[in-house]
């Protein structure tokens, strides 16, 4: 009977202790264990090598891309062509480069063993088709490099506008692309109807919101600003759980109020318009009608030469003017000095 006691005591003592320990914690990690192997020191966004390892077998079957590219993108990718199969072959993907349809090919081989790579090289041909340089686009095979091909040729209709916008985007001497590359940490290219893009996630949602801001006639200067203001203030530890809208610029759209034309009424009259008189009309009443061929060539003749008269008359006139001397100003000094002159004598 004692043992039971002792037993009973002692469940009820864990029973309490373990009851403040729940009510101690809040609500939301009640139930929630320890987890002694998850450390902060631990990288949950870093992304590890995909290797040989991961996936020993092949594929069943084959899959495959391919892209189409412009004429003068011939010669480049002839020269480079060896280089791109070299980067290919090293992950198990194999590329074919068409010159008479002028398409890139890249496909999957046996030696394939990242499921994803396939799509990094459909990214890579796409990227050499819009006159990105190999150097720059190989990089896109790497983990965390993503690219972003933006489409701006159907955004405005008219062809003067859309060429002086996309200038902007570039700017004076490739100003302002290089301070969109710097802010956004992304290789920026505009080439034609399209603007490619290289880096993380977050910088190529930024420039594609530059870019087709800019279209849409807002300058890139604006963005710039507040991208600039964002770098300086995620520095700043005490505000990284604030909010930075009391710190970023807040521009006003400014439309500019042009002068309406004046369109002036005229009076309503129930009679129509008088009919303009024929060009028949006109010849009978200047009895140009009755004239014979001959007639008529003498008197076309004799215009045409009036006109030939009143034409060197005029060029006369213009060389003429070379020759006029220019009108000298005289000084007052000289004028009092006259002035003085005269009244010597005078007297």
């Amino acid at each position: 009977f004692g043992k039971k006691k002792i037993y009973k005591m002692a469940e009820e003592s864990n029973a309490n202790t373990s009851s403040d320990t729940i009510s101690s914690k809040p609500k939301s990690k009640k139930y929630r264990k320890e987890k002694p192997w998850d450390n902060e020191d631990i990288d949950h966004w870093k992304i590890e090598p995909f290797t040989r390892e991961d996936n020993p077998h092949s594929f069943t079957e084959e899959s495959s891309f391919a892209t189409l590219f412009p004429k003068y993108r011939e010669n480049y990718l002839k020269e480079i062509w060896p280089h791109v199969t070299k980067a290919l072959e090293n992950l198990g993907i194999g590329c074919l480069l068409d010159l008479v349809e002028g398409s890139m090919t890249v496909k999957t081989t046996r030696k394939t063993f990242d499921p994803y790579i396939i799509l990094k090289a459909r990214d890579l041909i796409k990227l050499l088709a819009r006159s990105v340089p190999f150097p720059q686009a190989v990089k896109i095979l790497d983990d965390g490099v993503s690219c972003d091909i933006i489409k701006i040729g159907n955004i405005i209709r008219n062809k003067e506008r859309f060429v002086k916008r996309r200038q902007r985007l570039i700017g004076p001497n490739g100003s302002t692309l290089k301070a969109i590359e710097l802010l956004t940490q992304c290789y920026v290219m505009v080439q034609g109807n399209t603007v490619s893009s290289m880096g993380s996630y977050k910088g190529l949602k930024e420039v594609r919101k530059i870019v087709i801001d800019c279209l849409k006639n807002v300058h890139p200067i604006y963005h710039i600003k507040e991208l600039m203001i964002k770098r300086e203030l995620s520095k700043d530890p005490k505000l990284k759980n604030e909010s930075w809208d009391r710190f970023l610029p807040h521009f006003k759209k400014q439309n500019v109020k042009r002068p309406k034309k004046q369109i002036k009424k005229k009076e309503y009259t129930p009679f129509p318009p008088p009919q303009t008189p024929r060009k028949i009309d006109l010849q009978l009443e200047s009895g140009e009608y009755f004239l014979k061929p001959k007639e008529k060539a003498a008197r076309e003749m004799e215009k045409k030469k009036e006109k030939r008269k009143e034409n060197t008359l005029k060029r006369k006139a213009e060389r003429e003017k070379a020759f006029i001397p220019p009108v000298e100003d005289v000084p007052k000094k000289k004028k009092r000095k006259a002035k003085a002159e005269s009244s010597q004598s005078v007297e």
